[in-house]
This record gives structure tokens, C-alpha cells and sequence, in this order.
């Protein structure tokens, strides 16, 4: 249960963070990240296995690299549901999702979580 609590603030810091890195992605405040965290886990954990199932085909045709749009709807998605979270287009979720699985890898390492 602990892990999971740490891996919440994990993330809750890896999307502050990125809002402050990237100009086109933007957040009122560090509580407002920790529930983008728990809405994008959420939609991560429910919506996502049925976008990855019903496009395989392009997943393989890309070599892997359609999970990048998935994964950046799945934050367009998180953004459209949580007030004092957005995204200015398609390609800032973009590297925003590359920004956040970046430092909540790294962190996620030295807490060797």
C-alpha cells in the first residue's frame, strides 16, 4: 500500500514538473497534479488496455511507437477532466507524456520502487 501512495507522489511530481518544463503544458497547483495523477492512473488503468487491444495492428505497423498517441490522449483525456490542468495541442501531450514517464522513471529508480 505504501509503494503505491509513493508511486502517486511520484507522478503528482513528475506532472508538476513537466508543466513547469514544457510552455504548452500548464497547472495551477501541486495538489492539482496529485489528482491529474490519480485521474490519469484511473484512466491509464481502465481506458487504456482497451485502446491498446483494439490497435494492435498500428501498434505493430509502428513498432510500438502509436502507444506514444495513446498515451498522449490518455493525458489530453486526464486534462479535459481535471479544472487547473490543460494542454495547449496534441503534440504538447506528446512530449508531455514522454517529460512525465522520463522523470517519474528516474524518480521511481532512486526510490527503487
Amino acid at each position: 500500500m505504501m509503494n503505491i501512495l509513493i508511486q502517486w507522489l511520484i507522478n503528482a511530481l513528475a506532472i508538476y514538473a513537466t508543466a513547469h518544463i514544457l510552455s504548452g503544458i500548464h497547472i495551477k497547483s501541486f495538489g492539482a497534479a496529485i489528482l491529474v495523477a490519480l485521474v490519469l492512473g484511473l484512466v491509464n488503468a481502465i481506458v487504456r488496455p482497451v485502446l491498446v487491444f483494439f490497435s494492435i495492428p498500428f501498434i505493430i505497423v509502428t513498432l510500438g511507437l502509436f502507444l506514444l498517441v495513446i498515451n498522449a490522449l490518455l493525458l489530453q483525456l486526464s486534462a479535459s477532466l481535471v479544472g487547473g490542468f490543460s494542454i495547449d495541442s496534441f503534440w504538447w501531450a506528446v512530449a508531455g507524456s514522454l517529460v512525465i514517464s522520463a522523470i517519474s522513471w528516474m524518480l521511481s529508480a532512486l526510490f527503487n520502487l
